[in-house]
């Protein structure tokens, strides 16, 4: 049985199979149903965050390694390590009582700590950064124990006697008052009962304070604060303790000074923001100005929170939470759970400690520590690889959500993480990491989202391609990228070959190529769109085309061929639809979608009568060296076209016309 109270770190059991969560008890409360429920506060795992978030996490680990001189580990120890950090968070979440499966112990990473000392305690774990569920970060805590050399302060050599300290006063320190002035006590503080006038006369005169303290008392309050006593004792090491002049600084030509500090400059609602956030986020003062206060300086509101401190309202509220803290529960006795789990292996005519179970392959032995020996075993891992867990493996499983030594199987249980772990870098992270690529382009790669592999060659590799080319045969293997090369033979014929080559030079065959946008303009001249009028309205390609609306193609994203052109109503192919309906032994066409991934850059070109012409008499071998080489001018011959056969004019017999009767 385990005592429980408020402040507690322990287990929660959400599922059977999957690892224990670990949360902070805040509250206990009895439910009208008396059941017991914790308010609790939630803490993630690394198996909880992204992929990206972790190696952030990981980098943050490397720097605290290297500022603390942490003592080298093992890759083992390094791997269990993980198991025990910890990402704190805001999050709050009420769970029953009764899931509760025993006490942990969770503190903040601290420079003088020695990683290796938590991998020896039992239920010991440690937290450095804090998660945001709701925007997918880590960030460092505030509430950072400054502990450790960085922290320590310089102290410099002491003095000699008689020996003059020639540092300048005046960067060091400002003076703000002198007690060994010529005034006597009893004249300061007549002085600063003036002080103290003055403040009310100054704040009967203002119109805003007149509002805020309608009477004299609330006046005189306000203007008993230390803003007032502070102004006073500044007047008088200003002016050289000398009170005649200090009197005439308090109370210039235009009228008397007005001091005020943050509780008079803050409005009610204001005060309202600041309390309410003061009890969502504690004394979290950045995160109270951030979310809150915007409006307002990181200053205003820490000056404005000690200042708050010293009114009834707080005391108020403080005792309020004493007495809400009195009627709530204080501690709550949890009984150890002895349930069975329902991944239990069970074996039956089998004794314990001898491999094998029912519907298990005989032979199986622990995924964690290779054990093949155990008292009881436990399912883990997808059901269809047939994996377990030895006792105590299946502990540490529960308790630390990982297994003792690294596996393969270790990537199954992340499969609920946001971002799964990728083997390659999609096409637009490859084109973003260019220098060369400019914005725009970069712009237009966004709607790719195909996957691109990025093969990187080594030195040797391309030198191997100048010097062997009778063995790699670069062109062909090209064509044929299916076929494998013996990259061995050609890296041991290339070493062979290399000091010749070195001494004789490689001959460079440089072959002088147009740039892409000379190519678009020669083909824009040798093929130009030629518009043709419309002869009729386009035939529907689908059924449901003709009925639909006009504003359905904005619906869709995506312009048709024929509000680019401008209106006219063109196929791809360069020919005006026809216009009459679809015979009836006729095929409905569908129009085939082309995604995002395949989508061709936004250069088209439009094939003419001429062009279509001129690939009816190519070759197959000259369409595949034009696609080969597309900067070059396609020479093709093309046959004369026929000449129309003279109609013979026969003369009429008579000029008269021809009339039939009926």
């Amino acid at each position: 049985m385990a005592s429980l109270s408020s402040t507690d770190y322990v287990y929660f059991e959400n599922s059977s199979s999957n690892p224990y969560l670990i949360r902070r008890i805040e509250e206990l409360n009895k439910t009208a149903n008396g059941n017991v429920e914790a308010k609790v506060v939630c803490l993630f795992r690394r198996r909880d965050i992204s992929a990206n978030l972790n190696t952030l996490a990981d980098s943050n680990a490397r720097d605290f390694e290297d500022e603390s001189k942490q003592p080298s580990m093992s890759e083992q120890q390094k791997h269990q390590l993980k198991h025990r950090e910890l990402f704190l968070s805001r999050q709050f979440e009420s769970l029953p009582a009764t899931h509760i499966r025993g006490k942990c112990n969770v503190t903040l990473l601290n420079e003088t700590d020695v990683l290796t000392g938590y991998l020896e305690r039992e239920d010991c774990f440690f937290y450095s950064l804090v998660f945001d569920p709701v925007q997918k970060t880590l960030l460092a805590d505030q509430g950072e124990i400054r502990v450790g050399s960085k922290f320590q302060a310089e102290i410099p050599d002491k003095m000699g006697e008689g020996e003059s300290d020639i540092r300048a006063q005046e960067k060091l320190e400002t003076k703000v008052w002198d007690p060994n002035n010529q005034l006597k006590d009893a004249q300061i503080d007549q002085f600063l009962v003036v002080a103290r006038a003055v403040g009310t006369f100054a704040r009967a005169l203002d119109c805003s304070s007149s509002i805020r303290q309608p009477s004299l008392h609330m006046s005189a309050a306000a203007a008993s604060r230390d803003i007032t006593l502070f102004h006073a004792m500044d007047t008088l090491q200003k002016n050289g303790y000398d009170l005649a002049k200090a009197m005439s600084t308090l109370v210039p030509q235009g009228g008397p000074v007005l001091c005020r500090d943050e509780m008079e400059e803050w409005s009610a609602s204001e005060a309202m923001l600041f309390e309410e956030a003061l009890e969502k986020y504690g004394k979290d003062f950045n995160d109270i100005r951030q979310d809150f206060l915007p409006w307002k300086s990181l200053a205003s509101v820490v000056q404005f929170y000690y200042m708050w401190k010293t009114t009834d309202r707080y005391i108020q509220q403080k005792r309020l939470k004493a007495a809400e803290a009195d009627s709530k529960l204080k501690q709550v006795y949890i009984p150890t759970y002895t349930k069975p789990n329902p991944n239990q292996i069970m074996a039956p005519g089998n004794k314990p400690g001898i491999n094998g179970a029912a519907g298990y392959q005989k032979g199986l032995s622990c995924e964690s520590c290779h054990t093949p020996q155990s008292q009881q075993w436990y399912a883990w891992g997808p059901p269809n690889m047939q994996c377990r867990l030895c006792a105590s493996c299946w502990i540490y499983w529960k308790k630390y959500g990982g297994l003792k030594t690294p596996t393969q199987l270790e990537g199954a249980a992340r499969a609920g993480s946001d971002v799964a772990p990728r083997g390659h870098m999609t096409r637009q992270e490859v084109q973003g990491m260019s220098p060369f690529t400019s914005s725009a382009g970069r712009a237009k790669l966004l709607a790719k989202n195909r996957q691109t592999f990025i093969l990187q060659t080594t030195k040797l590799t391309r030198i191997a391609r100048r010097v062997c080319k009778d063995i790699l045969q670069s062109r062909r293997a090209a064509r044929r990228p299916y076929a494998s090369i013996n990259a061995n033979a050609v890296k041991a014929e290339c070493m062979i070959r290399l000091p010749k080559a070195a001494k004789s030079g490689i001959k460079y065959h440089t072959v002088p190529r147009p740039s892409l946008i000379d190519i678009v303009k020669e083909l824009a001249v040798q093929a130009p769109l030629k518009l043709k009028a419309p002869r009729g309205a386009p035939t529907p390609i689908n059924r449901n085309q003709g009925i639909q609306p006009r504003s359905a193609s904005a619906l869709l994203g995506k312009r048709p061929y024929d509000n680019v052109i401008g209106g006219n109503s063109f196929s791809t192919n360069g020919r005006p639809f026809t216009s009459g309906m679809r015979a009836a032994n006729q095929s409905v066409i569908k129009r085939q979608k082309v995604s995002q991934g395949d989508a061709p850059n936004p250069v088209v070109f439009v094939a003419t009568k001429e062009t279509r012409a001129m690939r009816k008499h190519l070759t197959q071998g000259e369409m595949r060296r034009a696609a080969r080489k597309p900067h070059l001018p396609v020479r093709a011959k093309l046959p004369l076209p026929p000449r129309p056969l003279p109609v013979p004019i026969l003369p009429s017999s008579t000029s008269e016309p021809i009339v039939l009767e009926d």
